[in-house]
């Protein structure tokens, strides 16, 4: 079967910058059809000036993915564009400090709506069309691919992230529960959690932390910060009929830092 997505669509949300721009990046260099999502109009404008997104395999869309019908138009935009869509990454994060001992609620709503909701909501949208536009092709054994992008704090609680780690973890437990659901309809639900990588939130907390790098470079048995791109490469694999027998799962991609080192807040 290969690992092949020549000729897939892909919807990355996140794609503005960092991991989720690395993914959506990587896409287009195999050959998939991809829309680039983010509500960072700016920064999303920035990163097509190297593409066609008129007549090309690139397109973007700008938009709060929190929102109900901007995820519709979102779906709406990609099958004018693509006609179908056969793999969803959810890269979109929003990290935010919280008191352990006094979290206010909001901030725990903002983390889980960000972080889980969103993704969840568009996953079951893009699903519904992914099991459409299988109908009668019962010997197609992959209808669709989704995943998630966590993180380590998901299973390494973090006191200062408290409502990012169980906005983490909540959506690590929809990966599974959607995979089982979706399961009967060739549609793969898999996820990727990240650490010690270079995402846009590490650099600047690089800059800010002069020791930082070393700290982290230590306490990672594999002695380096990986790039953004080696999440994109394991996400690939994830979607592509290499792993077709592959669903429920959550990859780690950190060096084995989880094995040896305490999670800080500053480090993810």
């Amino acid at each position: 079967m290969g690992f092949s997505v020549q000729g897939k669509t892909a919807i990355v949300t996140g794609a503005g910058r960092g991991i989720g721009l690395a993914i959506a990046q990587h896409f287009v260099q195999a050959g998939a059809n991809v829309m680039f999502v983010d509500n960072d109009e700016e920064s999303l404008e920035r990163q097509m000036s190297d593409y066609d997104t008129e007549n090309g395999p690139v397109r973007y869309f700008t938009g709060n993915i929190c929102e109900k019908l901007c995820s519709a138009n979102l779906l709406s935009a990609t099958l004018d564009a693509f006609e179908r869509v056969d793999i969803l990454v959810n890269a979109h994060r929003f990290v935010k400090g919280s008191d352990p001992l006094d979290t206010d609620p909001s901030v725990l709503e903002e983390m889980l709506r960000q972080n889980m909701i969103s993704g969840l909501r568009l996953s079951q949208m893009i699903a519904k069309r992914m099991i459409k536009q299988a109908e009668g092709q019962a010997d197609v054994q992959q209808a669709g691919a989704i995943v998630n992008i966590s993180n380590l704090a998901a299973s390494r609680p973090v006191p200062d992230l408290l409502g990012y780690s169980i906005a983490c973890a909540a959506q690590e437990q929809s990966t599974r529960g959607l995979a089982l659901a979706l399961a009967p309809h060739r549609i793969r639900v898999n996820g990727v959690r990240f650490s010690s990588v270079m995402s846009h939130e590490l650099k600047c907390a690089l800059k800010e932390d002069a020791d930082l790098r070393d700290q982290i470079v230590s306490g990672t048995p594999l002695g380096r910060i990986a790039a953004a791109d080696e999440v994109a490469e394991a996400v690939h694999y994830l979607v592509s009929e290499g792993a077709r027998f592959v669903t429920g799962q959550v990859m780690t991609v950190d060096g084995g830092r989880c094995l040896a080192d305490p999670v800080t807040a500053q480090a993810l």
